[in-house]
């Protein structure tokens, strides 16, 4: 039995262009997308230089549009030193991204006055998303309430955080948030047997935590993206290792194994993966596009095999049951058993579809 969904949208990907090509690029993160059910990927701006000016954004974008196997749109970074570029960023971009929390890159704002600048300056018709830990949460819920605009509050972890974005929804503040699927399926205690293959942000919770985000689940939790954030195995075993992980080829089967053990339903993983992302980041429709699967095939995801340049999974050895089995987009083949469809051939369809852009 074979079963059709729309294709999946995933608000929160690294695909390390410009920069950081020896570990991801348009074409390979794009590749792991179709692999994963993903025709839509929005990129994050943490990059070397980061997406902090307008020029900058579009001439990367027009690269994406050359190289990406599917969509892909851009998010502009909050920069303390750009915040002139505001504006003509809001033209450019899909969404504007804050980091008020430690992450891997240059992006970080610790002062109020950049806050409120992106407040202020931001174009109220796009979204603006928080990495925001802890306490940074509050920080984001009180200026989506004293501005009155949507905040978007990215990889939620702890039963806090959840917590209280539950709590703030409940009085009417205009927020929405994600969660990972590792911080659904890993814990704490899976660091000792991943080393630095475990090391991401936010850090991986405890048990107590993992079970709040899933008791929210079908409540307070929006998205669910991947936060696929490559780096090289000789990066992550080095004595300074970046975090993050690879997710975009392990997300669906992931929460397909989440629907065959009754944690949630088929039609709640489609809101999560496809609905609510291209509501709330105001997405354009991809007409005749879908994801075939397999919801009965059981296998171990692996290492081998995989798209992403980076060549390895925190989730190897686990038993999932769901099987991306092909990827239509816009009426073309571009996916079917394991194998992007000619790169070149999807390439070329990709920019006739998009009106010809380079």
């Amino acid at each position: 039995m074979t079963i059709r969904l729309p294709g999946l949208a995933d608000v929160h990907a690294h695909l390390r262009v410009p920069g950081g090509e020896h570990k991801e690029d348009f074409g390979s993160g794009t590749a792991a997308a179709l692999a994963g059910g993903f025709t839509t990927v929005l990129a994050m701006p943490n990059t070397s230089p980061p997406l902090v000016t307008a020029d900058l954004l579009r001439r990367v974008q027009q690269q994406a549009n050359a190289e990406a196997l599917c969509d892909v749109h851009l998010y502009a970074g909050a920069s303390p030193a750009h915040t002139d570029e505001l504006p003509a960023l809001g033209r450019a971009a899909v969404a504007l991204k804050i980091y008020l929390n430690e992450t891997f890159g240059p992006l970080r704002v610790t002062d109020l006055s950049t806050l409120l600048a992106c407040f202020r300056h931001w174009p109220i018709g796009k979204p603006i998303a928080m990495h925001a830990e802890g306490p940074g949460v509050a920080v984001g819920l009180g200026l989506a309430a004293a501005f009155g605009r949507p905040v978007h509050i990215c990889h939620v972890s702890r039963a806090s955080e959840i917590a209280l974005i539950a709590a703030a929804k409940a009085r009417g503040v205009p927020v929405t948030c994600e969660v990972t699927p590792h911080h659904l399926f890993l814990t704490q205690a899976n660091v000792p047997r991943l080393g630095p293959l475990g090391d991401m942000r936010p850090p991986l919770a405890e048990p107590a935590d993992v079970a709040a985000l899933w008791a929210h689940i079908d409540t307070a939790i929006d998205c669910v993206a991947t936060d696929h954030a490559p780096h090289t195995l000789a990066e992550k075993h080095s004595e300074n290792p970046p975090p993050g992980v690879p997710g975009l080829e392990t997300a669906l089967p992931l929460m397909l194994t989440a629907v065959a053990d009754g944690r949630l339903t088929l039609d709640r993983l489609v809101a999560l993966l496809a609905q609510n992302p291209r509501r709330i980041f105001h997405l354009p429709e991809q007409p005749d596009t879908w994801v075939e699967i397999d919801p009965a095939a059981s296998y171990q995801l692996s290492n081998e095999g995989l798209l992403t340049k980076c060549g390895w999974t925190p989730f190897a050895g686990m038993t999932v049951r769901g099987r991306v089995q092909r990827v239509v987009l816009r009426g073309k083949l571009v996916f079917e058993d394991g194998k992007v469809r000619s790169d070149r051939d999807v390439r070329q369809r990709h920019s006739q579809d998009k009106g010809g852009r380079s």
